[in-house]
């Protein structure tokens, strides 16, 4: 008897879905942010960090690619965000992770919870097993923003090793190799929830 009262509560909910109506209660679904950061870790930097033993990958949901001309690609998807990056006001939240090896002193460090703030213009990352950011890279050099108010892009000819992140990164790792370098570039292009 309880499966009859029910039944056309589902028959009305499913037509008014089919005919586009909202259900009361029901919320109508936004379109996540969504976009991507891109670092290019130049060819000349990712020798000289190899000749030291150093090197740096992308983890999943990123994804990374190599070539001996323009070096190693990785590419986070924009997970969530606020603002506006052609306003400079936007904070962007990434997937993915970053783990950094020294291959010589047998050390590596990982960052989760990425984050790119285009006001303080830092890209971040929390150390695995920690909960605080620690300001990675920064983008330097030539910038440039443009956008519609939909999509919008942020490029930067430069892209250099924050001094928290050095200090954070040869500690950790135990080297000396980090010391407010340019690593290559970034750019970024995002479209905000709407």
């Amino acid at each position: 008897m309880h499966a009859r009262r029910f039944l056309p509560v589902v028959v009305a909910a499913s037509a008014a879905l089919a005919l586009g109506l909202t259900l009361p209660g029901s919320a109508t679904a936004a379109t996540a942010a969504s976009g991507s950061a891109v670092i290019t870790e130049s060819s000349t930097f990712f020798q000289q960090a190899a000749a030291q033993g150093v090197f740096a990958a992308p983890l999943p949901s990123a994804t990374g690619a190599y070539s001996s001309a323009n070096g190693l690609t990785s590419t986070f998807p924009v997970t969530g965000g606020t603002g506006n990056v052609d306003q400079i006001t936007a904070d962007l939240q990434l997937g993915g992770g970053l783990l950094i090896v020294d291959v010589k002193t047998g050390r590596a460090a990982a960052f989760t919870n990425l984050d790119f703030n285009t006001f303080l213009g830092q890209f971040t990352g929390v150390p695995v097993g920690g909960s605080t950011p620690v300001a990675l890279l920064d983008p330097a050099g030539d910038l440039s923003v443009g956008g519609d108010g939909t999509a919008q892009t942020l490029t930067s000819s430069e892209l250099d090793v924050d001094p928290a992140g050095a200090a954070y990164l040869n500690a950790h790792l135990q080297t000396g190799f980090f010391a407010g370098q340019s690593v290559g570039s970034f750019a970024v292009s995002y479209t905000p929830a709407s």
